[in-house]
């Protein structure tokens, strides 16, 4: 080669095992995007090396603790076979990855939370839903004190990753005492207070704007004075539905470490002393956070 002149070379030219090691530092959406790029590129993002990097690390752990055996034919069928729900622990835990980073996503049943009073048939009653991918979902009957929490470890999340954890639910028809009264949420990590947050379960919506001088706010059909709804001023989250036909909210954020710790979530309404009934718990789910 002539001293001071560099031949051009393709991506293309390259050794099919380094196009796939670089492939592999980016991420699961970047890969899929590649593999239109050529014959060449789409080939070595086949490659079991590059989804091996998006596997969790435990994911031979997970796989042991899936309640249906997981078949599959290369790393790259398994990888997109964990981005849909994988019931594990006795049907009772829901894991699956998040399908552009490959970042965990997990979510505690009903049955996985503590929920007050949840083992009295008088106050709870716990039954399937078809539209529950648990066998059981918890059913609210009447509690003037409403009290759930959920913990899990950081190990069964992402390392040094922001995760939002979020209730999802539902209410049955005849549901009541969920209108008005704010609901206060918390995050522990290692029994240190991360995040303390006050919400409501159901969705304040202000009327339009109106000559009245009685400030109201319209929920439902129902129309309450702004005075009624207490610390609105400071709700942060409110609902959404979902296109599963669950509700959620957000219950806070934390950023999950290294370490091996306990992150506790709590969500109650313990001073109105109004009765409650009617909604339907399907567990506390944990999401990266998106940006």
């Amino acid at each position: 080669m002539e001293l001071g002149r560099i031949r051009d070379v393709k991506l293309d030219d390259l050794p099919e095992e380094c196009i796939s090691h670089i492939l592999s530092l980016t991420t699961p959406k970047d890969v899929c995007v590649c593999a239109a790029v050529s014959t060449v590129f789409h080939s070595a993002t086949e490659s079991d090396s590059v989804w091996n990097q998006f596997l969790p690390s435990d994911y031979q752990n997970i796989l042991s603790r899936a309640v249906d055996h997981v078949h599959f034919s290369s790393k790259k069928d398994l990888f997109f076979q964990l981005c849909r729900p994988l019931l594990v622990d006795e049907s009772k835990v829901s894991f699956m990855l998040e399908k552009s980073t490959g970042y965990k996503c997990f979510m505690l049943s009903a049955e996985k939370l503590y929920i007050v009073w949840g083992d009295t048939p008088e106050y709870w009653i716990w039954h399937p839903l078809p539209q529950s991918r648990f066998s059981k979902v918890a059913e609210l009957v009447n509690v003037c004190w409403f009290s759930v929490s959920g913990t899990v470890r950081s190990g069964d999340l992402q390392a040094n990753t922001n995760y939002t954890a979020y209730l999802i639910y539902k209410f049955s028809p005849g549901s009541y005492g969920f209108r008005k009264d704010h609901h206060e949420t918390r995050v522990k990590i290692a029994g240190e207070v991360i995040c303390d947050e006050i919400l409501y379960l159901l969705q304040p919506t202000p009327p339009p704007p109106t000559t009245t001088t009685t400030s109201m706010l319209t929920i439902g059909n129902l129309n309450w004075r702004q005075e009624s709804f207490s610390r609105l001023e400071e709700v942060k989250y409110f609902p959404k539905e979902r296109d599963d036909d669950w509700m959620e909210i957000e219950l806070g954020e934390f950023l999950n470490g290294e370490e091996e710790e306990e992150i506790k979530i709590h969500l109650r309404e313990t001073e109105s002393g109004c009765w409650k009934r009617g909604i339907i718990i399907e567990g506390i789910e944990f999401k990266p956070t998106k940006l």
